[in-house]
């Protein structure tokens, strides 16, 4: 199931970090899930999920406070989650998940970025079904049979565990994600590399090499857009 995980946050993290923009969409989506339910993440399991996501990402504390306290606040700005699925050039998949405040808009800019880009929308469940929700996590100073031990002395079931560069990267079911981090926490772990919940393709493809650029430049595009939150694909980018 190994999905270069380290290469694929560098890249993105890399990316953001010239714009900020990953601050934004954080903002937004730490307000959303402090909305659901009591802004507390020891109370609102959503919400400590969002917090711990946005620690991998070094999102600033005045971000997480600020969409905290806009919560708090009683603001009535609501947002719709979308899921929209597409095809890519050489038919490959990509999943793009959104945040909006605005449907018409922001189903506007997704069906534009996938025609101008060699791609196409599908409808729902087109792609999806290619896909597995995956919790992954990664940890640093353990190899993978340490890792594999102390899941198993934590009674964890996960689906897989791969070393990689210098971490281990675990996949489980979503709603292992807690049981996981729980179980690294007990241990002394508490700094994750990486702790999501994502799409995970069944298989990968790999495109003609003058295809990649035209492909990239629409996950490019379609990540660029102000109301999405996670693009997925099943490309193997390589390295």
């Amino acid at each position: 199931m190994g999905r270069k995980w380290n290469n694929i946050k560098d890249k993105k993290a890399a990316k953001d970090a010239n714009t900020s923009r990953i601050y934004a969409k954080f903002g937004r989506e730490i307000y959303v899930a402090a909305r659901r339910g009591v802004p507390d993440p020891d109370a609102n399991q959503g919400l400590k999920f969002v917090l711990e996501r946005a620690k991998t990402y070094n999102v600033p504390r005045h971000i997480i406070d600020r969409a905290i306290d806009k919560a708090k606040g009683g603001s009535d700005e609501s947002y719709d989650e979308l899921r929209y699925e597409g095809f890519g050039p050489n038919g490959s998949m990509i999943i793009v998940d959104a945040l909006t405040n605005n449907v018409n808009r922001t189903a506007s800019e997704v069906r534009a970025a996938f025609g101008k880009n060699g791609g196409n929308m599908g409808v729902s469940g087109s792609v999806s079904y290619m896909f597995d929700e995956t919790a992954v996590i990664g940890v640093e100073g353990k190899n993978e049979e340490e890792v594999l031990e102390l899941l198993m002395e934590a009674d964890v079931d996960v689906r897989d565990i791969i070393a990689e560069d210098d971490q281990v990267i675990v996949y489980a079911e979503p709603d292992q994600f807690h049981a996981v981090q729980e179980a690294f926490k007990n241990a002394g772990i508490t700094e994750f590399t990486v702790a999501e919940l994502s799409m995970i393709p069944q298989n990968e493809v790999t495109l003609p090499e003058d295809v990649v650029p035209k492909f990239e430049k629409l996950i490019d595009v379609l990540e660029d857009l102000e109301d999405v939150q996670h693009v997925y694909h099943n490309v193997d980018l390589g390295e």
